[in-house]
């Protein structure tokens, strides 16, 4: 697949001046001729030649790295989901459990996020998010949960001490948090400091940092 190639235009009204990028396949794809302005409907002028976005090039993870599984549990987007699939795929985790009513990979919706790392991290579904867990703490896995309350410490600070078994990050609803029950099964509870008026992240954000630092943290 080629890369996109992109141009920078600006809008020629004095009183607008807005600055935008095109993307060249797209725009000779739909048949548009990309000389107004979006906001404004004025002409605009190229200011930058074509471009690529500049991608980070994969490469094999450093020896030593923590391994990372991680529940979903309950997770009701099909965007989130699929935002977290790119993440794992990312950051290297190792397996996505998917658990109640969270959407699969066979939901477009998911895929349409997901932009093909649904097909490079392996999953599994499972009805009921606590049996599941139970059934890999046997295998030897630690449960810890991203969560907050009077048990979690910081996700940072748990980074620093990473256990030679697996670990399973377990992720709950974006409403009702993580199960009750889940939550009593796992050793450990790590949160994210907060500095805000609010009291929490969007779920495929704060899973985003929790895989990346426990992956990365120690290191």
């Amino acid at each position: 697949m080629s890369t996109p190639s992109f141009q920078i235009r600006q809008c020629t009204n004095p009183t607008c001046r807005l600055r935008f990028p095109i993307d060249l396949a797209a725009i000779h794809q739909a048949g548009l001729h990309p000389d107004r302005c979006p906001r404004c409907g004025a002409p605009v002028t190229l200011v930058t030649g074509s471009f690529h976005n500049p991608k980070v090039i994969p490469s094999l993870p450093p020896p030593g790295l923590p391994e990372i599984e991680a529940l979903l549990d309950n997770i009701r987007s099909t965007f989130n989901v699929g935002a977290m699939f790119r993440t794992a795929d990312g950051a290297g985790l190792r397996h996505l459990h998917l658990a109640g009513i969270t959407p699969t990979p066979d939901h477009p919706k998911v895929a349409k996020t997901a932009l093909g790392a649904e097909s490079s991290v392996p999953w599994t579904a499972h009805a009921n998010g606590l049996e599941a867990a139970l059934e890999l703490c046997d295998l030897g896995y630690h449960l810890w949960a991203l969560e907050g309350g009077p048990r979690s410490i910081s996700l940072f600070e748990a980074a620093r001490s990473m256990p030679a078994e697996p670990v399973l990050l377990v992720v709950g609803n974006e409403t009702a948090g993580v199960d009750p029950g889940l939550l009593d099964a796992c050793e450990r509870v790590v949160a994210i400091p907060m500095q805000g008026v609010k009291q929490s992240l969007n779920v495929a954000i704060a899973f985003g940092i929790a895989a990346y630092t426990l992956r990365y943290g120690r290191k």
